[in-house]
């Protein structure tokens, strides 16, 4: 058994091993878990933990126990595995039984052990006296599972197998020392199985929450915090979430910074939770608990630990040790303990030693029990095994782990972490943030300086250059990184470079390496020997363009500049001159001039010389930075006298007049006169400033106005310069307005194609900025126009709200004609336009629509929509979604279209609704429906719904629709009497029309009806048939007392049809039934209907007769074939000669054989061997029943074995005497499913049957019954249909 000190002033650290009877580690009364092996060689990166066997504490032990008469003592070691007392002996082991138990106070100067057997001891560590034995503190016969400590010496608490919580006060009165008892829990209402005192460090001793001595309890269902001063109080209560009954409780303490404060954080865990409360003193003099985030694993946690603030130590139940980092509970590293051979103190929680008197609950929770073996200090993790084992985390023990596994890379890395406080479960690191990051530097510089040792020897001797360079590659970017981060300049120049540099590749490849820090700005100064080593290098390898980049970002102190300006300007490094002598000398102007003699005034490499003017005009130096505030003004006036400068200082005659501006508006024309521009508006109020830019101006129109070597985006961009500049109201600059008059006609040049589209975004430029003031503006619509500049025509309408002629003019640009309905779109549906202006738009849409409606046609619906004309709208789309419509075939038109013409269509032309729906295939269905419905066009509504496979839905909407016609005819029948003769007269023929719309309703519901019983069963047909019944029968019942016969008659006639239409699906008891159901007529009124009964009764009559005589007929058709087929298989054959037609012998050759004769119905006999030889038949002759041709009807007409040409001659039989055998030849089948006899009769049936059968006659025949009746029985067949029945049959005998 371990435990460790808390404090850190005492006068050693011990380590407390407590192994029972005797000090061998295998009979201690504990049990030992299933041993596997561990991987010791397994290195992880930034490793937290590492397993180390404690040699000298085991041998020590055992050594002692063999000295001190091989009894039960208790060992104490301090941390150098020194050997200071044995506690106890073999009589006290025996008395007491096993430690079970054991804590240390505060100054190291007490110790108290519990006992298997229930007893508590105090002994003296500066002695090894006992002090006292305390048999009654807890009810006797259990075991002590816990005893602890708190920060008063005096307090302690004590945790038994019955799970009660006892509180333990020492006193010392006259030399007479005692201990007072008091329960705090009681086992009886729940076990409690791991108790935590609040032991605060040496740091926090004066924290207010001291004074309360808060103790943490966890039983088998919750966690209590309580506390023990002044009173006692509970604070918490906490009830578990489920878990495993088998789950070990775990609680830890530890004092947590939150929020820049520090307080106490209790960690506990049951399962594979772990949760966190944050315990607070409030200003009230509480105590406050705080849950903060819940750690959730995937294992049992059977043992928790806390190794600092931030990181915890989780065992679980497969002996796996877990580093966690609570604030973002990432699991640092995993360790296998399981080679270490845990021990478990399940012996005590089933209290073995006094009986085992203890709760099942209580003892299953024991099984995974180990308290005692796993303890934690100064961030250290000792577990107790059959073997002792520490693992340590301090972090200069983590990089020396990875500096002996030759990872420096990983240990320089973990080092930085450590060094900026990032890296996670740090222990040993102690002061300040700044004392700790010295000692990390210090550490750090060592293993840069051990790297670059390593790298240096280990290089391969012998290889390809390219395996050397990979290799310093890989190393010396580390080394210059780290040295950077550390800002140690002088440890990477002096000691790693002075290193390296004994190596010629890897000093190339360091000083390749350092041109990405220098350009990220990262390394500005260079020693001199590293910098003349680096222009040599660059130099040597051609990599004049990564030195350019290198010298502009290094600061010129660290330069010799006359070496570095000799190389730069040997190798036409012209942004490196210029940064030296800009930043060294502050000559801004000397660089201009020399380069401009160098490269000339028309060379295209002239780009640093533009890029370093601009930059001056703008107050920027080049090719990076800013030039100094104090110098800007006057760099700018410095580079304003260089530009007007007539000539170069070593001109000749050839040279242009203002060669600096010349070049610099050949380089890039627009880039400088912005720069001009902003230069303009910073030195506006400087009198030298405005004379510069009036000399300017007027040197800019002198080489530009009337010079072929610009082009007309250039001479644009130039008086689009000046229209900006003579726009501000504090302008100062005078420019001829004749050259504004001369641009105007060379941008606008009729007879100059070339260019079109740049010199018309230059003159719109132009008018954009002002320079529309500068011209005449009925000459500038006339040469726009002239030159087919419609958007400068459409600049020059919108200034005057002439909104409807820039439709012409997006109509006639051919590059933006696409984008007049976006145009107009916009113009129609944004606010700021008046109606009259937007009328004016909608005339000239109409006017241009018919033209160019196939062309775009998806555009002008939309645009249709945007002019919120409904009724144009309408006709548009009909025209263009006609079927066979060209525009319809060439566009891809969208569903919305025709969703929208439905909708229109619903409104204008309902009428049309239903032929659109039948001709039309591009709508979606809900959305049409959605549309129909919105509009109560019932009708269509129905249609789409029996499309839809809804017919409930639709037959409902066809039957809304009848009953709203026969509501309309009922209403104009009652409102028409009493009027005069002209009134009646109006109200008949509105009467007739409405009668015309209800029977076309009625025939349309008869007729979807009829379309849909064939899929349904009997009840979903009566819930179709019925409710329209019933509605035509109420129909009646409305108009009975009213004088208008004729819609009487109508309305009992459509009755009947519905009626009789019914009865083809619907039986007519059911229809008589629901008759009946009818309350007018269930009472004995029945003479309305009485016409229509009798003719239900004699339809019943007429198709019952018809039955019976059908019936009749064919039992007579029948008895008859029979007869005659009998007839014919009774009827014997008689041969035409007695000898065979092959061999031509008597069929009788021999008079005692017996042999087989075939006779066939055409009169030829044959031997049946004789027709087997000629191979006449179908098959072997052995088989019975086989069916044979006569050979020579056959081979006359050339066949063999094919089928009988004549048709009189399909039947024939054969006899055979003595021996008979009867065959019958048929025509040849597919398929025979008739014995030999049965097709015989067949085919003489058919022979004898010539004419039709009564059946066939039945429908030619007419019965003479009147029209009326045929329309009962066939209600679906036209009215020229007549039934028609047969004579009898015609036949031959």
């Amino acid at each position: 058994m371990l435990m460790f000190p808390v404090s850190e002033f005492c006068r050693y650290k011990f380590i407390y091993i407590f192994p029972p009877c005797p000090f061998v580690l295998c009979d201690d009364g504990t049990d030992c878990r299933k041993r596997r092996t561990l991987d010791q060689n397994a290195a992880v990166h930034g490793s937290v933990l590492r397993l180390s066997l404690l040699k000298g504490i085991s041998a020590q032990i055992v050594a002692a126990a063999d000295k001190v008469d091989a009894g039960l003592p208790t060992a104490i070691v301090n941390t150098n595995q020194a050997l200071r007392l044995c506690l106890g002996s073999k009589t006290t082991g025996a008395e007491f039984g096993a430690v079970s138990a054991l804590s240390i106070n505060q100054d190291c100067s007490r110790v108290l052990c519990g006992f298997a057997k229930g007893q508590i001891t105090m002994w003296d560590l500066a002695n090894g006296k006992l002090l006292r034995t305390i048999t009654d503190a807890h009810p006797p016969g259990t075991a002590i599972l816990h005893v602890k400590f708190t920060d008063d010496p005096t307090l302690a608490v004590c945790n038994d197998s019955g799970g009660s919580v006892f509180e333990l006060t020492f006193r010392r009165v006259m030399g007479i020392r005692s201990c007072d008892s008091r329960c705090l829990f009681s086992g009886s209402k729940g076990e409690v199985c791991c108790i935590e005192p609040l032991r605060t460090p040496p740091d926090f001793r004066d924290h207010p929450i001291t004074c309360y001595s808060l103790l943490a309890m966890a039983s088998l269902t919750k966690i209590l915090i309580i506390g023990l001063k002044p009173s006692l109080n509970v604070w918490m209560t906490l009830p578990y979430t489920k878990s495993d009954p088998s789950s070990v409780p775990q609680l830890a303490w530890q004092f947590v910074p939150v929020q820049k404060t520090v307080n106490p954080m209790l960690a506990f865990c049951k399962g594979d939770s772990v949760h966190f409360l944050l315990v607070k003193k409030e200003e009230t003099d509480t105590i406050h608990v705080i849950k903060q985030r819940q750690l959730q694993l995937s294992c049992d946690i059977i043992s928790l630990n806390w190794i600092n603030s931030c990181s915890l130590v989780l065992l679980d139940s497969h002996e796996k040790l877990h580093v966690v980092d609570r604030p973002t509970q990432d699991i640092l590293e995993t360790l296998d303990l399981e080679q270490v051979q845990l021990v478990y103190n399940s012996r005590h929680f089933k209290s073995l030693a006094t009986g085992g008197n203890v709760s099942q609950a209580l003892a299953l929770v024991g099984e995974k029990a180990c308290y005692q073996s796993l303890s934690s200090y100064a961030g250290q993790i000792v577990c107790l095994g059959t073997k002792v084992a520490m693992t340590h985390v301090l972090c200069f023990q983590r990089l020396d782990c990875l500096l002996k596994q030759e990872h420096f890379t990983e240990a320089l890395s973990l080092a930085w972490s450590f060094h900026e406080g990032t890296a996670k479960a740090v222990v040993g690191l102690h002061g300040d943030s700044q004392k700790r990051k010295a000692v990390i530097s210090d550490k750090m510089v060592e293993i840069l300086l051990h790297f670059t040792e390593y790298a240096v020897k280990k290089c391969p001797e012998q290889g390809k250059l390219q395996v050397l360079e990979q290799h310093f590659q890989e190393v010396v970017p580390v080394l210059v990184d780290y040295c950077l981060l550390l800002q140690k300049a002088d440890l990477l120049f002096n000691q790693l470079y002075s290193r390296l540099v004994e190596n010629m590749v890897a000093k190339g490849v360091f000083l390749e390496s350092l041109e990405s820090y220098i350009v990220a700005n990262r390394l500005g100064h260079i020693t001199t020997p590293v910098m003349k080593d680096l222009l040599a290098h660059y130099h040597d390898n051609g990599m004049m363009d990564s030195l350019e980049r290198c010298i502009v970002h290094l600061d010129v102190t660290s330069l010799d500049i006359q070496q570095v300006v000799q190389v730069c300007w040997n190798n036409q490094l012209y942004d490196a001159v210029i940064y030296i002598f800009n930043r060294g000398m502050n000559d801004y102007i000397t660089p201009m001039e020399k380069l401009f003699s160098v490269i000339g005034p028309r060379v295209r490499e002239g780009r640093s010389l533009t890029g370093d003017a601009n930059c001056c005009l703008a107050g920027r130096a080049y090719p990076i930075g800013d030039i100094p505030e104090d110098l800007v003004v006057q760099v700018k006036y410095q580079v304003f006298e260089f530009l007007i400068r007539l000539h170069s200082g070593d001109s000749s005659q050839k040279e242009e007049v203002f060669p600096f501006i010349h070049t610099l508006l050949h380089f890039d024309t627009r880039e400088f006169l912005n720069v001009l521009a902003m230069t303009f508006d910073d030195v506006q109020n400087d009198k030298q400033a405005l004379e510069y830019q009036q000399r300017i101006v007027d040197i800019l129109l002198q080489v530009m106005v009337d010079n072929p070597d610009f082009t007309p985006s250039q001479v644009g961009g130039l008086f689009t310069f000046l229209a900006r500049q003579l726009a501000k109201p504090n302008n100062t600059l005078f420019v001829n307005r004749n050259l504004f008059d001369q641009v105007l006609e060379f941008l606008c040049c009729p007879d100059d194609d070339s260019r079109h589209t740049e010199r018309q975004q230059v003159l719109l430029e132009l008018l954009q900025v002002g320079g529309v003031v500068q011209f005449n503006e009925e000459r500038l619509f006339t040469l726009a126009e002239k030159a087919k500049f419609y958007q400068i025509c459409e600049f020059l309408y919108e200034k005057k709200h002439l909104y409807d002629r820039i439709v012409d003019c997006y109509l006639q640009d051919p590059l933006r004609k696409a984008e007049i309905f976006s145009y107009i779109h916009n113009l129609m549906s944004m606010p700021g336009y008046s109606s009259e202006e937007k009328l004016k738009v909608k005339e000239k849409v109409l006017q241009h629509m018919q033209v160019r409606g196939a062309a775009a046609a998806g555009q002008i619906a939309s645009l249709c929509v945007s002019l919120q004309d409904d009724s144009l709208l309408f006709q548009f789309l009909r025209c263009l979604l006609k079927e066979g419509c060209q525009a319809t075939s060439r566009l891809p038109l969208e569903s919305e279209f025709y969703e929208l013409l439905l909708d229109l269509m619903c409104r204008f032309e309902p009428q049309e609704l239903l032929k659109f729906l039948h001709t039309s295939q591009h709508y979606r269905l809900e959305e049409a429906i959605q549309i129909t419905e919105k509009y109560h066009c019932n009708e269509a509504k129905a249609y789409l719904l029996e499309k839809k496979g809804d017919i409930p839905g639709a037959f409902a909407g066809l039957l809304q629709t009848l009953k709203e016609r026969l509501d309309v005819l009922a209403a104009e029948m009652s409102g028409g009497i009493g009027g005069g003769v002209d009134g009646r007269d109006e109200e008949e023929a509105n009467g007739e029309f409405t009668l015309t719309t209800v029977k076309s309703s009625l025939n349309q519901m008869i007729l979807f009806c009829h379309r849909n019983c064939q899929n349904l069963d009997q009840e979903q047909r009566k819930d179709l048939w019925f409710p329209l019944l019933d509605t035509m029968m109420a129909s009646q019942k409305e108009v009975m007392g009213l004088s208008d016969k004729h819609i009487s008659d109508g309305l009992k006639e459509m009755t009947l049809k519905v009626l009789n239409c019914m009865s083809s699906f619907i039986s007519l008891p059911a229809i008589i039934q629901q008759i009946l159901q009818d309350p007018v007529y269930g009472r004995g009124k029945l003479a309305e209907i009485q016409g229509l009964i009798l003719g239900m009764l004699d339809t019943f009559t007429y198709e019952q007769t018809l039955l019976e005589t059908t019936t009749n007929l064919l039992n007579h058709d029948l008895h008859w074939s029979l007869a005659h087929l009998r007839s014919a298989v009774t009827k014997g054959l008689h041969p035409r000669q007695d000898c065979c037609n092959i061999c031509l012998q008597h069929y009788k050759r021999k008079q005692d054989a017996s042999e087989e004769i075939i006779v066939f119905s055409c009169g030829h006999l044959y031997h049946l061997q004789c027709l087997q030889q000629k191979d006449s038949g179908w098959g072997a002759a052995s088989e019975p029943q086989q069916p044979w041709r006569c050979y020579k009807c056959s081979s006359s007409h050339g066949g063999r074995g094919g089928a009988c040409s004549e048709p009189n001659r399909s039947r024939s039989a054969s006899l055979a005497q003595p021996n008979v055998r009867l065959f019958a030849v048929l025509q040849v089948v597919a398929v025979a499913t008739l014995d030999v006899q049965q097709e015989l009769s067949w085919d003489h049936l058919r022979g004898l049957y010539r004419g039709p059968s009564r059946l066939s006659i039945l429908s030619e025949v007419s019965h003479g019954h009147s029209s009326e009746k045929a329309g009962f029985l066939l209600p679906a067949q036209p009215e020229s249909f007549h039934l028609k029945l047969a004579p009898p049959p015609l036949f031959e005998e």
